[in-house]
């Protein structure tokens, strides 16, 4: 580890329905990982439950001072001497739950933390159906945290999907940007791999993901794939598969000046207006 080179790792997941199986299953792909060489190690978006039905999830949620697996993470990052990302915990929020991104550093503090601004409110081809706004609570407000080596900007799954957050993240500084993720089988297979590739490349910057995989307790399938993308668009690291596991990768923070010196978009962007034209129907 230097101050412009660092391993990062993610731990690809398949999270249930038993919150203390998470948490032990998430304590030991982080002591993988840092035994692996790992500095930064991110986990999933819904680390510690998986669970899409209402009554049981508001059953099992807490807190954030009570909830059991930030607890065990902030542990593990300081026994490990690693930074961890949680991609996302579900926390209690008064009446409906917060889908919570934190960030830990090595001394086992918590610096960052994130609630997940884009809902999934969507109707798919396959009949699957979801309404994250009915239970999870939106965030208002995007985050760039600091890491002993550069300036990351914390989003969660769907989020991958709005290309002015990730625009807005690197103007304010970051050079690492993430979607740890859940994110479904059908919709993965399609635009996974190219919506990393394409936030990477628009911004110059790392794209680090770490993903769930696999059929879950709860009957949904999330396609895995964990990915760690470099700021040219080249992918250092794919699990490949939906199988839990951990995935490595170099990161070297002179390939982000690099990109951004060749192909300058951030400093090239003009504000403009836009004009529609022509006779409406």
């Amino acid at each position: 580890m230097s101050e412009t080179r660092f391993t990062a790792a993610c731990v690809q997941m398949r999270s249930g329905r038993d919150p203390a199986a998470n948490r032990d299953a998430v304590v030991a792909g982080l002591r993988e990982a840092a035994a692996a060489g790992a500095d930064f190690v991110q986990t999933p978006e819904m680390t510690s439950l998986v669970e899409r039905g209402r009554e049981n999830l508001f059953a099992k949620v807490r807190p954030q001072d009570e909830d059991e697996t930030l607890a065990a993470c902030r542990e593990a990052a300081r026994t490990l001497g690693i930074v961890v990302q949680i991609g996302s915990l579900a926390i209690l929020n008064g009446d409906k739950v917060a889908n919570r991104a934190f960030l830990i550093d090595a001394q086992g503090d918590i610096t960052a933390a994130y609630d997940k601004l884009h809902l999934y409110d969507v109707d798919l081809p396959n009949g699957e159906r979801w309404r994250e706004s009915a239970i999870y609570t939106g965030g208002a407000c995007a985050v760039v945290a600091e890491t002993p080596w550069a300036p990351i900007g914390l989003a969660i799954c769907y989020d991958l999907r709005f290309p002015a957050l990730y625009r807005a993240l690197a103007e304010a500084g970051a050079t690492i940007l993430t979607a740890p993720a859940c994110f479904t089988r059908q919709t993965g297979q399609a635009h996974w791999h190219v919506l990393h590739r394409a936030r990477a490349i628009e911004t110059g910057s790392f794209m680090i993901s770490a993903a769930q995989g696999g059929r879950h307790e709860d009957g949904r399938e999330t396609y895995g794939h964990s990915l760690i993308v470099d700021p040219w668009g080249k992918v250092l690291a794919d699990a490949g598969n939906d199988a839990p596991g951990v995935i490595l990768a170099e990161i070297d923070l002179s390939r982000v000046t690099d990109a951004r010196a060749r192909i300058p978009t951030l400093e090239h962007a003009r504000p403009f207006t836009v004009e529609r034209v022509g006779r409406s129907a």
